[in-house]
């Protein structure tokens, strides 16, 4: 018959490259493209037909390994094909496609396959575990990198900060004190009465001071006549005078504003005879 003819080819054993028996079987697909060659060219066609089949696949698993075999069938297929026809071309037969229908490796080889599908399953999740951890540690770390920075960075800005408003502040009350103190020269150089008034102020933080010694420290060292208040008053009016005449003596007089009266300077000497009373004793008053 000219038609297409499917044979079954029986299971068989082949050995692999790298020592593996395996149990095949497949389906072999040729026609008669000859029929004098078929006929007196070949005793029996199908039963020489399917011994070469069988042959072929032997050689060409005996050629590749077991991971190769089971991963490349359509390769296997397909020299398996021109194999058969180089050895068939005179039978006057033609080999149209072969199929390997089931391959059987040993219970051992498909525990093993299984124990090494697990085992590289377990690996990949480790490994996917571990570049997640990593990960992880790399955000958290880089997250307090980052959060130490923005605090060092605030930290500066606040003590930046602090250090120009304190600096304002000293500028600012230096630049108030030095307008007091320029009002205070000048209203005391041009009032009659302004080195009276400067006495008067000059008086009162001595007494307020004095009041306030036994608060700081339980030994101190009073005048001889502390109960005396008209000589304390007395004592500090004369330095200041002393310390008006020697300031005049040593720096020029103010400029005075227009209209203004221009007042003589006064001159106060105390020898130490007439404010004898107002030295300091040895006394000592503990608390």
């Amino acid at each position: 018959s000219l038609k297409e003819v499917a044979v079954e080819i029986p299971t068989q054993s082949a050995i692999t490259m790298d020592n593996v028996t395996l149990e095949l079987d497949g389906v072999l697909y040729y026609r008669v493209t000859d029929p004098y060659k078929a006929s007196y060219g070949v005793a029996n066609a199908e039963f020489s037909i399917m011994q070469l089949a069988q042959t072929t696949m032997r050689a060409e698993i005996g050629q590749m390994t077991l991971d190769t075999t089971l991963a490349e069938r359509n390769t296997l297929n397909h020299n398996i094909v021109q194999a058969i026809n180089h050895a068939s071309e005179s039978w006057g037969i033609a080999c149209l496609r072969y199929e390997i229908r089931d391959i059987h490796p040993p219970a051992k080889v498909v525990e093993a396959m299984h124990s090494q599908v697990s085992a590289e399953r377990s690996k990949r999740a480790q490994i996917l575990e571990s570049e997640g951890e990593r990960q992880a540690a790399i955000n958290v770390a880089e997250g307090a990198k980052q959060a130490q920075i923005l605090a060092s960075e605030a930290i500066k800005a606040e003590q930046i900060n602090r250090a120009l408003g304190e600096a304002e502040a000293i500028r600012q009350t230096a630049f108030a004190e030095a307008q007091a103190i320029e009002r205070v020269a000048r209203a005391i150089s041009e009032s009659e009465a302004g080195e009276m008034a400067a006495g008067l102020h000059v008086a009162q933080q001595y007494v307020q001071a004095f009041g306030n010694i036994a608060k700081e420290a339980n030994t101190i060292v009073v005048p001889a006549s502390a109960n005396d208040a008209a000589s304390m008053v007395s004592q500090a009016m004369a330095v200041f005078s002393s310390i008006t005449a020697n300031n005049k003596k040593l720096m020029p007089t103010l400029p005075h504003q227009p209209g203004s009266k221009s007042k003589p300077a006064k001159t106060s000497e105390h020898s130490d005879a007439e404010h004898g009373s107002g030295g300091f004793g040895s006394e000592q008053i503990g608390h």
